[in-house]
C-alpha cells in the first residue's frame, strides 16, 4: 500500500507541473488501481481531477481522450464504437469489473506502459499520439520506448483514417490480467499492422509480420483456402518474430502457441469487416 505526505488538487496544469517538479517524491495520481499494487511513500499527491482532463470528443480528423478519462467512460463511449469496429471501447471492457474501470484512468495505464495492458496494445494499431505537457505531441509507439520521467500526459490523440482493427485477447477466467493479448488493423491503402501485449514485456509492434501480411492480402480478393493458408504462415512468422516470457501465468511456449490463435481471430475479423 502506498502511503501520502500532503494532497495537492492544483486547478491548471501549469500549477501541477510546477508542484510535480518541486521536489522528487512528488506523484500525479490518476486511478491510483496500480499505486495499490506496491508500496511506495509519495511526498506531495498531486490529483488533477480540477484540470479539466475527463474527456471523449472528436472533430473532423481526430479523436481525443482525456488523461482523466476513466477506462468505463472509455468503454460505454458512442464514440469509440463508431471507429476502428469498436476496438477501443472493447479492448478495456473485460477489465476486472466496472467498479473497477470507473476508477482506472487513461493517463495512469499510459503513463505506466504495463506489459499486461488491455488497452495499450490496440491503440499501437492505430495513428496514436501521446500528448504531454512540456514536450508536446509524441507517437505512442515512440513513447511507449522513452524513459519514465516526471511529465504530465494531457491526452491521447486518434487520427481518423479509416482503419479497420481487431482486439483479442486470452484470460485464465474473466477480471484476471490477460495471459496474451494481440489487436490487428488493416489501413484503407491495405497496409497491416499487428501488436502483441502481456507476452512479458511491454507490447510491441510485429513488423515483419504485419509486412508478409500487407504484401500477400492485399485487397485484391483471395479463395478462402489462399487466405487461411497466408494466416497460418502469419502466425509461424509472428512466434519467430516476436519475444514470448514464462510467468506464474502462463509459459513461453503456451504464449506462442495463443499467439497464432489470436492472430488469426484478429485478421479474419479485420478481413470481414
Amino acid at each position: 500500500m502506498f502511503t501520502i505526505r500532503e494532497y495537492a488538487m492544483p486547478e491548471t496544469l501549469d500549477e501541477a507541473y510546477t508542484i510535480l517538479k518541486s521536489r522528487k517524491g512528488n506523484q500525479i495520481l490518476g486511478g491510483c488501481a496500480w499505486l495499490r499494487l506496491g508500496k511506495k511513500r509519495i511526498n506531495i499527491a498531486i490529483d488533477l481531477t480540477k484540470c479539466g482532463l475527463d474527456y471523449i470528443r472528436e472533430d473532423d480528423e481526430q479523436i481525443e481522450i482525456g488523461a482523466m478519462t476513466s477506462y468505463r467512460s472509455v468503454e460505454t463511449s458512442d464514440i469509440l464504437k463508431k471507429y476502428f469496429n469498436g476496438v477501443i471501447a472493447d479492448s478495456v471492457s473485460s477489465i476486472i469489473g466496472t467498479q473497477f474501470r470507473n476508477t482506472v484512468t487513461v493517463g495512469g495505464s499510459v503513463y505506466g506502459r504495463f506489459g499486461f495492458s488491455d488497452f495499450l496494445t490496440p491503440l499501437l494499431t492505430l495513428d496514436t499520439s501521446v500528448v504531454l505537457y512540456k514536450k508536446g505531441s509524441i507517437p505512442l509507439e515512440t513513447f511507449m520506448t522513452m524513459p519514465y520521467e516526471k511529465e504530465i500526459i494531457e491526452k491521447i490523440v486518434i487520427k481518423k483514417d479509416g482503419r479497420q482493427s481487431s482486439y483479442q485477447m486470452f484470460r485464465n477466467s474473466r477480471g484476471d490480467f490477460p495471459i496474451l493479448n494481440l489487436a490487428a488493423s488493416r489501413t484503407e491503402a491495405g497496409q497491416w499492422i499487428v501488436t502483441v501485449g502481456a507476452r512479458g514485456p511491454k507490447a510491441i509492434r510485429a513488423e515483419k509480420t504485419a509486412a508478409f501480411l500487407s504484401e500477400k492480402l492485399s485487397q485484391n480478393a483471395l479463395k478462402a483456402e489462399d487466405a487461411e493458408a497466408v494466416i497460418q504462415e502469419a502466425g509461424e512468422i509472428l512466434v519467430n518474430e516476436v519475444t514470448f516470457t514464462s510467468n506464474m501465468r502462463a509459459s513461453a511456449e503456451y504464449r506462442r502457441i495463443l499467439g497464432k490463435v489470436l492472430l488469426g481471430k484478429a485478421v479474419r475479423e479485420v478481413m470481414a469487416c
